[in-house]
């Protein structure tokens, strides 16, 4: 049976650890051919050790998405190297210390906005580009259900992840007649490294919010990783645009 990303090639960002790392054996597991990018050169490569000694195809590139030169070379080392790029997730972002906009320091504010918004332009400036010339393409990016309501103490993030939602809405009405999908999942609580280091900090308040979840539990990065596959596979072909809770129900009132 035909896998649904086989020989298709495309790009993770932030793919060491967690979610990207996820998505990426997600994706190689499917047939894809994965090109990693990370800040951290030991985590990527583990990322494409772990592909490889599953059988699949995968390279690691070096990347910081704050700088916009360093996403061009990303694309265009994946197209360079495999003929074409039909996919990406667009996972890269960051948080900042939470307070509330009063007590908010602008160089954190202006952190996030470099690495999670702009580095998100960086990365969607290019890949359509990309895509366009082969008529066709498929782009995850990873948002949160902060983007999708407001939460007290984390202006930065929120602004930040609202933004992540506005762009790939508006490059998916851009793109549409090009043959290439925009979309964003938007992860609930998930259970990274940083979650678990908390919910073994605070097992009270973990357990308390978890109990507060519609599904029961919360998501792991295995969860977000199957969502973008979907979104980027022929079986989302006729979705674009979309911001795609995938929280076990917790923005459903």
């Amino acid at each position: 049976m035909e896998k649904l990303m086989e020989n298709k090639v495309g790009v993770i960002t932030a793919g060491g650890a967690g979610i990207g790392r996820a998505s990426a054996l997600a994706f190689a597991k499917e047939g894809a051919k994965v090109v990693v990018s990370d800040l951290d050169e030991d985590a990527g490569n583990e990322t494409v050790r772990l592909i490889k000694e599953d059988g699949g195809e995968a390279m690691f590139v070096k990347c910081n998405v704050a700088e916009e030169t360093e996403v061009e070379n990303l694309i265009d080392t994946a197209v360079n190297t495999y003929g074409s790029l039909d996919w990406a997730h667009n996972n890269a972002g960051i948080g900042a210390p939470t307070a509330p906009v009063t007590e908010t320091e602008a160089k954190n504010w202006r952190k996030a906005m470099s690495v999670t918004l702009d580095g998100m332009y960086y990365s969607l400036k290019y890949e359509v580009a990309a895509m366009k010339k082969s008529g066709k393409g498929a782009i995850v990016n990873t948002a949160s259900t902060g983007g999708l309501a407001g939460t007290p103490g984390l202006a930065a993030y929120t602004s930040a992840k609202w933004g992540v939602n506005g762009l790939t809405k508006t490059v998916a009405l851009e793109s549409g007649k090009e043959g290439v999908r925009v979309n964003s999942i938007c992860p609930g609580m998930t259970r990274t490294a940083s979650v678990d280091s908390w919910s073994s900090e605070s097992p009270e308040q973990a357990k308390e919010f978890e109990a507060s979840i519609p599904i029961g539990h919360m998501g792991t990065p295995e969860d977000q990783a199957n969502a973008a596959v979907f979104l980027c596979s022929d079986k989302a072909a006729y979705i674009t645009g979309v911001n795609l809770p995938v929280d076990g129900g917790e923005t459903a009132e």
